[in-house]
């Protein structure tokens, strides 16, 4: 988890940077990509991995799904980002293609950089594929419920000690590149952030090979006729597996959970970097504020899971997944108070100094750091103790339909939403700002209920299966 989370982080950070500050980009076209590439690649991952687990083994699934990125994002920082001028499309061609087709632009956009553009998708997908399905994956396949109770905090603890260090690496590149007054400082960061991609996604590669062969084939500690049962029902047709998983209405509520972080977080983060574009539009600059962004977010996060470790073991399920959506609520509230009402705010914190756009970024960096605080210690940790009590089939390929599609549908349900507003408004970001509040409202709202529902059949299951299932 500490090698798959300075990945996730350093991506992250990267794909940002490199979309919102490049020529005729910026945060509009996150919508647009999210609809027409992220999803459509994440519904495909899907069906090729149903099908190729019923083909391979646990083992080199894994494999096959996680070499590929590492042979992209190697060559993307030694082949394709030197060459971009010449692999992209020249600026003037792309202004002259938004001005004479405006009702298309941000698709224009994409084209423009459209290499940097698939650096973002697979970037999107590392996060659900990598971390949300394959680490988690097995480790619902390994760990028992009672274990789970005491150990996947501490996994979150682990693996945000990652954002730390990642957060203090790319501040301090960014910072350190600018210093040396490059032509092209950035692509220097960039080299350095996919150098050391590379090598972290290597390190798990050993990692999981070395478990696999040392410590799951010992009894010791791991015995799989007592952790895991294969299924009663024989593996199933993708068709099949659809079909079964859309009856099933615990999975259900377990993907409106994750399709409620997903739109709701998605919604705050687009708009919050909307305002940090405008506050610091250097390429660098941004890079550097998203690492200190990180480092602090680790921070909290390692806090949170440290004070927040014993919630579920002593009040239950139900607390430890009904936080998050209260503090996202919350904080998104005071967030958007300075986006809708910058103006009229202005002269009230000038009496300290600052004006109302610094104001937005600080709380909405502290807003994302919250919320993500509480999605690594709380959210994450009891969606996947919903797994534990399931059979095998909704094991794997449940998780693979809520995760890569659910998780894809909600961050592309909130693009979905940006590019309908932004269509139908033809204005920015910030003039579909009230709209989208609105909507973080009303799904937070759906998103407790589905908390309280989950929680009374996560009980009945448990129960069922037996505490130390």
């Amino acid at each position: 988890m500490f090698l798959v989370l300075i990945n996730y982080t350093l991506l992250r950070n990267t794909k940002d940077t490199l979309l919102i500050t490049a020529p005729a980009c910026g945060v509009e076209v996150i919508p647009f990509l999210k609809m027409w590439g992220v999803m459509p690649c994440a519904i495909l991952f899907f069906l090729a991995y149903t099908k190729l687990s019923n083909i391979l083994s646990r083992e080199a699934l894994f494999y096959t799904c996680l070499i590929p990125f590492l042979v992209f994002f190697g060559a993307f920082s030694f082949v394709i980002y030197p060459n971009k001028e010449w692999l992209h499309p020249t600026l003037e061609s792309v202004s002259t293609l938004r001005a004479s087709c405006p009702n298309v632009k941000w698709f224009i956009s994409l084209y423009g950089v459209w290499s940097f553009a698939i650096f973002y998708v697979l970037s999107e997908l590392w996060g659900v594929v990598v971390v949300s399905l394959l680490f988690w994956q097995f480790a619902n396949e390994i760990t028992r419920t009672k274990e789970a109770k005491r150990f996947y905090a501490f996994f979150g603890l682990l693996g945000n000690i990652a954002l730390i260090l990642s957060g203090t690496l790319v501040q301090a590149l960014g910072e350190y590149n600018n210093s040396l007054n490059l032509e092209d400082a950035w692509g220097l960061s960039i080299a350095y952030m996919m150098m050391t991609v590379v090598v972290a996604g290597v390190l798990t590669l050993v990692v999981y090979w070395w478990m696999n062969r040392y410590v799951l084939t010992d009894p010791t500690y791991y015995e799989a006729t007592k952790m895991t049962t294969k299924a009663d029902k024989p593996k199933l047709s993708l068709t099949h597996s659809l079909s079964y998983l859309f009856s099933s209405k615990y999975l259900g509520l377990i993907t409106i959970l994750v399709l409620s972080y997903g739109i709701t977080s998605n919604i705050i983060d687009l708009t919050w970097k909307n305002q940090i574009k405008t506050y610091l539009p250097n390429s660098n600059d941004y890079f550097a504020f998203m690492g200190r962004y990180t480092f602090w977010t680790g921070v909290v996060t390692v806090s949170f899971i440290l004070t927040t470790k014993g919630i579920v073991n002593r009040f239950g399920w139900y607390w430890g997944a009904i936080i998050t959506p209260l503090i996202l609520f919350i904080t998104g509230g005071l967030f958007f108070s300075f986006v809708l009402f910058k103006e009229s705010l202005n002269e009230l914190v000038s009496f300290f100094g600052v004006t109302s756009l610094y104001m937005a970024v600080m709380l909405g960096a502290i807003q994302n750091i919250l919320s993500k605080g509480a999605k690594y210690s709380l959210f994450d940790p009891t969606k996947e103790m919903a797994y534990i009590p399931l059979d095998q089939e909704l094991k794997v390929k449940g998780k693979a339909a809520v995760d890569v599609i659910g998780g894809r549908l909600g961050k592309t349900g909130g693009g979905l939403i940006e590019f309908i507003l932004l269509t139908v408004t033809g204005g920015t970001q910030l003039l579909i700002a009230p709209y989208l509040f609105g909507i973080i409202a009303f799904v937070s709202l759906i998103w407790m209920g589905a908390v309280s529902n989950l929680s009374k059949l996560y009980a009945v299951k448990v129960s069922e299966k037996g505490e130390n299932s």
